[in-house]
């Protein structure tokens, strides 16, 4: 039948008819963007791994300055022991740690930005691309605000010393301490950038973050108490307060875009 079909044709026509187009293959579209998408992940992860590290060598080379720096809360004849052999080693790669993420925040900023900004339409980047370096300012003022709240802390915490409960403190949980509570504040301030993000898509609004106020309160209570790690009453409080400034501004920079 298909081929007096196809002689039907050729006597019509004078001519053979064109090949009919081949069956359309699977479509690898979708699965090769997503490849793509996976290695441009992997290579932006690579170079931010990368930058860290090198900060990192960069800190652990200042590891030594920096605690002299930041064991300043602690009275000077309050010794900060260790315990293990390896603690002295592991307390300043860990301090290391900590100032190669700090150090390398900018690449981290750019790398995640560089990542998602294929994704959105020119005017989403548009509005999206000055929250980068406010990303970095909040950043680096919560380091600040933690460095700055750091010897109240500490003083507060001390300030329960009797002579029957007298100091021993380990260098370890201390430094730990400390690292904890920069990298907290620093992160936590980035806040602000997720809900103005949420409210780019349409999640978010002013309206429903002003209804959600005591909701939202609550919940940076809750959160600044968890995420403080010394159990002082100064740490949670300033996080706390420093949250909630950044919220009634967010409102305000999201009712100002309409949103």
């Amino acid at each position: 039948m298909a081929d007096a079909d196809a002689l039907r044709e050729v006597g019509a026509t004078g001519r053979p008819a064109p090949p009919s187009p081949p069956a359309s293959a699977p479509d690898d579209v979708g699965v090769m963007s997503l490849i793509d998408h996976l290695s441009e992940l992997r290579w932006r992860l690579f170079k931010s791994i990368l930058a860290v590290a090198l900060g990192g060598v960069l800190g652990f080379l200042a590891s030594e300055e920096a605690i002299r720096i930041l064991r300043s809360p602690i009275p000077l004849d309050t010794p900060l022991v260790f315990t293990g052999l390896g603690d002295a080693f592991a307390i300043r790669l860990k301090i290391a740690v900590v100032i190669g993420i700090i150090l390398a925040m900018p690449v981290l900023l750019y790398q995640a930005w560089q990542f998602i900004a294929p994704g959105l339409t020119a005017n989403e980047r548009r509005l999206a691309r000055p929250w980068i370096p406010l990303a970095l300012f909040f950043f680096a003022l919560g380091v600040a605000i933690a460095y700055v709240v750091l010897p109240f802390a500490a003083s507060f915490l001390l300030g329960f010393t009797t002579p029957d409960l007298q100091p021993l403190i380990t260098a370890g949980a201390y430094f730990e301490f400390v690292t904890t509570m920069f990298l907290a504040f620093g992160l936590v301030m980035e806040f602000p950038i997720v809900l103005f993000g949420l409210s780019r898509v349409g999640i978010a609004t002013s309206a429903r973050l002003a209804s959600s106020r005591r909701y939202v309160i609550l919940g940076i209570s809750i959160f600044a108490a968890l995420v403080t790690p010394g159990g002082d009453i100064v740490s949670p409080l300033t996080l706390g307060l420093t949250m909630y400034v950044l919220f009634e501004l967010t409102i305000f920079v999201i009712r100002r875009t309409g949103k």
